[in-house]
């Protein structure tokens, strides 16, 4: 289905055998063996080096709100676009630190001089930063969700364990308001017996509005001159550039992205996921699929997650809703609806609430309760009862450092990051297994220790979503 340059496709081919091998020095690879015991615990006294790869958009960000913290020396910047308009402000920022547009040969040439590294790209080129990484002991912090596939996910978290570096996802609610009050009143008995949770995100997106009925991938554009396109692809199979495949547009396609479930759920179910136990799900069923393609994601998805019971705590169902004309139902006594301070925007632009702002709604057998995204607290609904029970409500301790703090600080020893691959991975998994449902828009069967579907031998290609590239094999080996 996809539209290749057979010519081009051939002297790519021809070229990754060639230099396979060269594509990660010899150097890196030599001492891959030796990384465990190089993953370096930063002193009380010094600054945590910080590589940055991505460093437009919400990379950028990223490293802005790294460097605010002062904890950490911004020591080399890389970009598979270096140079390109939205790279010139954090390159003249840090005008000092030494530039590469291949993670690899950052890694190569810096190697010694690097404690950690923040990632900031697309979801498709995730895996291959973090996998090296990690496997020359550097700390990682990298953008939701943590990978492509299912797969690559696992594979993360095994090297994490491996290699003894510190771990963190980009989820930062994580480290706000909402992940302690979730765990305050779960410990407190105030959030028990969970029976469903409606999580739900209803704003455009940028796919919005395109053709369903697409029937091929873009047509090849200019490739833009400060652009490295065939390695900006990673692991991906080839494509002809178009602009529509980069700088955000990536989230669109299946290919490249995980579409607004990997976008927001993250924010949304992280702490009902990990502090309900929840783990992977059984069943994950498609309930609406407006738009659905090939290609890119529906214009609006509703998707079932089906939970087993875990220990004493019953099954529970995730029904994930997006698309603007997709909203979900809301209970009596939902309340207001005003936008929460704590959300940010959009990759679109601001946040403007259709009815609904993003976030969830929790049911037990005895409450109610309503939350946002990102930080937002949750409230018990309707107010009546939010009154009778004002007074059994714990105490909720505050946070002692920001997302961003709390990973440097880990790697110098003094805390624990709140979201490693080990808490993060399983719920990255979750977004793996709906965009599987989407994609094939199918009711599928999981079975939740081998890891692989039931009922569907495609679905299980997915999982892996076929071969990496000519010449990325090697990550997927470390």
């Amino acid at each position: 289905m996809k539209n290749f340059s057979s010519s081009r496709r051939s002297f790519l081919r021809q070229m990754s055998m060639m230099t396979a091998a060269a594509a990660v020095p010899s150097s890196v690879w030599a001492s891959l063996g030796e990384a465990k015991s190089r993953a370096r615990i930063v002193g009380a006294n010094e600054k945590v080096n910080l590589a940055c790869v991505g460093i437009g958009f919400r990379g950028g960000d990223i490293i802005n709100d790294f460097y605010k913290t002062g904890l950490c020396n911004i020591v080399a910047l890389c970009d598979i676009d270096m140079g390109a308009p939205h790279t010139q402000k954090i390159m003249n920022k840090f005008p000092d630190a030494p530039r590469f547009q291949d993670f690899r040969r950052m890694f190569d040439k810096m190697g010694d001089k690097i404690d950690a590294v923040c990632i900031g790209t697309p979801d498709h080129s995730h895996f291959p930063i973090a996998m090296l990484a990690m496997s020359l002991g550097k700390h990682v912090y990298v953008e939701k969700p943590m990978a492509h596939t299912f797969y690559e996910v696992e594979l993360m978290m095994a090297a994490e364990k491996k290699y003894g570096v510190v771990t963190q996802m980009g989820n930062q609610g994580h480290s706000e308001a909402n992940y302690f009050q979730f765990k305050a009143w779960v410990d407190a008995g105030i959030i028990k017996n969970v029976r469903s949770i409606t999580a739900h995100m209803n704003n455009p997106r940028r796919w919005h509005g395109w053709d369903a009925n697409m029937s091929s991938y873009l047509p090849a554009q200019p490739v833009p001159s400060t652009l490295d396109w065939d390695n900006w692809l990673c692991t991906e199979q080839f494509h002809h550039y178009n602009k529509d495949y980069v700088n955000g547009q990536w989230r669109c396609w299946y290919d490249f992205g995980m579409g607004v479930l990997g976008d927001w759920g993250a924010h949304i179910i992280d702490t009902a996921h990990q502090f309900l136990d929840l783990g992977l799900p059984t069943e994950i069923n498609m309930v609406k699929a407006e738009g659905h393609n090939p290609f890119f994601y529906p214009f609006s998805s509703t998707i079932q997650f089906r939970f087993p019971a875990r220990g004493n705590m019953p099954p529970v169902d995730i029904m994930w809703y997006d698309g603007i004309d997709n909203l979900p139902p809301v209970p009596e006594g939902y309340g207001k609806v005003e936008l929460d301070p704590n959300i940010p925007p959009t990759g679109t632009g601001e946040i403007t609430p259709q009815k609904l702002n993003p976030g969830k709604i929790i049911y037990t057998d005895d409450l109610i309760f309503k939350g946002g995204t990102h930080g937002s607290t949750l409230s018990i609904i309707p107010e009546e009862k939010a009154r009778d029970m004002a007074s059994k409500l714990p105490e909720v301790p505050k946070s002692p450092s920001n997302h961003f703090q709390n990973f440097l600080l880990a790697c110098k020893g003094e805390e624990k990051t709140r979201s490693p691959f080990s808490i993060a991975g399983p719920l990255s998994q979750v977004f793996c297994l709906g965009v599987i449902a989407q994609q094939l828009n199918a009711r599928l069967k999981f079975d939740r220790e081998l890891k692989q579907f039931t009922n569907s031998p495609v679905a299980n290609v997915l999982l892996r979503r076929g071969v990496p590239r000519k010449g990325w094999e090697e990550f997927y080996k470390l």
